[in-house]
C-alpha cells in the first residue's frame, strides 16, 4: 500500500516537473531572444521562423511559442499574418556608468523635449529626504521642478527634482524646456558635476505619473532616485525619475576591483 501511495504521488510530481522544466525553458529563450529585440539584431524588424528559432536554440517549437507569447505579453513583439513575429517597440539605452543629462544619453536616437509642469521655490520637505541630502537646513528654501520629459513627443519619464536654492534660483530663467538641468547646474555652479549615488528599482505608477506617462494605472515603472554631486563634493540636485519600462533600457559597463 505505501509503495502504492509513492507510485501516485511520483506521476504528478513528474509531470509538474516536466511542465516546469518546460516554462523555465521559455522563459530563458525569451531572456535571450529579448536581447536581439533591444539590440536590433533581426533585420527589417522580423523574427526567424519559429522552426529556425528552435533550431538555432535547441529547443522545441512549443517552446519558441510560449517564449514568443512572452515577449508578446511585454508588448514587444506582434504576429502579423503574411510576415510573421515582428519587433513593435523600441527601447532606447540609459547608460548608467556615465553621469549624462537624458537629452546627451539619447541624442543619438531622437530630440529629447520637456514639459515644465511644475517650478517654484518650496520649503525643503521632512529634513531627511531632501534638507540632510542636499545638506542645507531643515525647512530651507529649495527649487523644486517637476517635468515630463518625451523622447520625438513619446512620454518618457516624470522628473521631480529638489535644487538648493543658491543654484536654484538662476534655473527660474532658464530655459529648461529644451536644456538638461545638468548643464545649467554647471553653468550656474561654475564647476562641472563629479559623481551621484543612484537607486534604481521598479514601482508601480501611481495614478498622476500613470496619467502624466500615458501609461495604464498600476503597470511597473523604472524608478531611479539620483543624488548629484559637484565635482567639490557638494550635492547640488536631488532626483526621483519614473521612467516608462517599456520605452528604455538601463546599461552600463562595470569593473570588479578588489
Amino acid at each position: 500500500m505505501p509503495a502504492e501511495r509513492t507510485r501516485q504521488h511520483t506521476i504528478p510530481v513528474a509531470a509538474a516537473r516536466r511542465r516546469r522544466l518546460r516554462a523555465d525553458r521559455a522563459r530563458q529563450l525569451a531572456d535571450l531572444l529579448r536581447h536581439q529585440v533591444l539590440g536590433g539584431g533581426f533585420p527589417g524588424g522580423v523574427l526567424p521562423h519559429e522552426e529556425v528559432i528552435g533550431a538555432d536554440y535547441g529547443v522545441s517549437r512549443n517552446t519558441v511559442r510560449q517564449a514568443l507569447d512572452l515577449l508578446r505579453a511585454e508588448q514587444l513583439v506582434e504576429r502579423q499574418p503574411g510576415v510573421g513575429t515582428v519587433v513593435v517597440c523600441q527601447k532606447y539605452p540609459h547608460a548608467l556608468d556615465r553621469l549624462m543629462g537624458l537629452a546627451e544619453t539619447l541624442h543619438p536616437h531622437g530630440r529629447v523635449t520637456n514639459e515644465v509642469r511644475t517650478i517654484s521655490p518650496v520649503p525643503a520637505p521632512a529634513p531627511a529626504p531632501v534638507a540632510d541630502r542636499l545638506r542645507i537646513p531643515p525647512r530651507s528654501e529649495v527649487l523644486y521642478v517637476e517635468r515630463l520629459r518625451r523622447l520625438d513627443g513619446l512620454p518618457l519619464s516624470l522628473d521631480l527634482t529638489y535644487v538648493p536654492m543658491h543654484i536654484g534660483l538662476p534655473l527660474l530663467d532658464a530655459d529648461l524646456e529644451n536644456n538638461d538641468v545638468f548643464r545649467l547646474i554647471e553653468e550656474t555652479a561654475g564647476q562641472p558635476l563629479g559623481t551621484a549615488e543612484i537607486t534604481l528599482e521598479a514601482v508601480n505608477a501611481d495614478a498622476h505619473s500613470a496619467a502624466v506617462l500615458e501609461a495604464p494605472r498600476g503597470t511597473a515603472v523604472l524608478m531611479l532616485e539620483r543624488l548629484t554631486h559637484l565635482a567639490d563634493g557638494a550635492p547640488v540636485d536631488l532626483e526621483f525619475i519614473r521612467f516608462r519600462g517599456d520605452r528604455l533600457t538601463m546599461r552600463g559597463l562595470l569593473r570588479r576591483t578588489l
